[in-house]
C-alpha cells in the first residue's frame, strides 16, 4: 500500500515516514499543496495537512476529489486547529470536499495508524463487495450505479462525495432500518469513531440539501429522535 504524506514541516513527514514504513507502508512525501497533487496519482491513502503553503490542504483534497484519476483516493486530513470552532468546520469542510476523516494534532501514533488502517480496508471491502452484485439501484427518481459511485436523480447527475455516497448507499438498501450515529460511523467510517458524532449529522444534512429536487426521497431519510437515521421507502 503506498500512503502520501503531505506537511509542510520536516520533522512531521519523518515521523510520519518513519511509523508508517514500519508497519509495512511504501511512503511518498510533499511538503506543499502542488507537490502533492503531482504526486497522489496511484496512492492508496493520503494523509494531507490543512495548513500548507500556498495552495492549503482544503484546496487540496477539492481538486484531488474533482481530478477522475484520483478521486477515489482516500483522503485524511490533519490539522493543528483544535478548538471548538475548527473542529466544526473541519467536519463541515471535509463532508462538503469528501475527505474520509479528521485528525487533530497533535495526535497518538497508534490512534493515526490504526485509522490509516480502517481506511484501507474499507476502501478494500468495499471494492471486493460490489463484485457480483446488481450494478444499479433505482428508487423513484433515484439512481445508484454501485460500480461507478455515481448517482442521479431524476437522470440529473448528483455530485455526491465518496461519504455522502457511501452513506447514502447504506441507508437506502435498509430500508426501514434505523442506524443509531455510532454504527453510521463504524460502518462508513470504518472504526469505532471516538469523536464527535456531529460528522453524521453534517453527512446527512448535506444529503438531504443535494437530494432536495425529490422532496419523496430527501424527506424518506428521516431522523430518528434519540437514535440516528434511517430511509423510509415512501418512493413509488
Amino acid at each position: 500500500m503506498q500512503i502520501l504524506v503531505v506537511d509542510d514541516e520536516a520533522s512531521i513527514r519523518e515521523l510520519l515516514s518513519f511509523n508508517l514504513k514500519k508497519n509495512g507502508y511504501s511512503v511518498e512525501t510533499a511538503a506543499d499543496g502542488r507537490e502533492a497533487l503531482a504526486k497522489a496519482a496511484g496512492m492508496d491513502l493520503v494523509l494531507l495537512d490543512i495548513m500548507l503553503p500556498e495552495d492549503d490542504g482544503l484546496e487540496v483534497c477539492r481538486r484531488l476529489k474533482a481530478d477522475p484519476q484520483t478521486s477515489g483516493i482516500p483522503i485524511i486530513m490533519l490539522t493543528a486547529k483544535a478548538e471548538e470552532i475548527d473542529r466544526v468546520l473541519g467536519l463541515e469542510l471535509g463532508a462538503e470536499l469528501g475527505a474520509d476523516d479528521y485528525v487533530v494534532k497533535p495526535f497518538s501514533m497508534r490512534e493515526l495508524l490504526a485509522r490509516v488502517k480502517a481506511v484501507l480496508r474499507r476502501s478494500a471491502k468495499d471494492s471486493q463487495s460490489e463484485k457480483g452484485r446488481e450494478e444499479t439501484l433505482k428508487i423513484g427518481g433515484l439512481r445508484l450505479d454501485f460500480s461507478s459511485y455515481q448517482a442521479w436523480l431524476h437522470d440529473e447527475p448528483i455530485a455526491l462525495t465518496p461519504k455522502e455516497y457511501e452513506l447514502l448507499k447504506l441507508l437506502v438498501t435498509n430500508p426501514g432500518r434505523a442506524f443509531t450515529r455510532d454504527e453510521l460511523l463504524e460502518r462508513i467510517w470504518g472504526y469505532e469513531y471516538y469523536g464527535d458524532t456531529r460528522t453524521v449529522d453534517v453527512h446527512i444534512r448535506h444529503l438531504r440539501a443535494k437530494l432536495k429536487g425529490d422532496e419523496n426521497i430527501s424527506k424518506a431519510i428521516e431522523t430518528v429522535r434519540g437514535i440516528g437515521y434511517r430511509f423510509a421507502r415512501r418512493t413509488a
